[in-house]
């Protein structure tokens, strides 16, 4: 199971801050991100893809998206 990072209702560069944490922490291989606007959402994927990780969206809807982040 993933963990879930909820950045809903965070402006810009909050959500991208809250994932690096994350990821540098180094507990798991795979996050569920929640974000709320098309700029966290393009944010988050560029800076997770230059840390390594694989991006993908597995949920969109009107103005939120769930972003699924695995460790290459």
């Amino acid at each position: 199971m993933s963990n879930t990072i909820d950045t809903r209702g965070l402006s810009c560069p909050q959500p991208v801050l809250l994932m690096l944490q994350a990821i540098e922490k180094g507990q798991n291989n795979e996050f569920l991100v929640l974000v709320d606007t098309e700029t966290a959402k393009e944010n988050v994927i560029r800076a997770a893809t230059s840390k390594g990780w694989q991006a993908s969206i597995v949920e969109s809807k009107e103005n939120e998206s769930t972003i699924l982040l695995k460790k290459e």
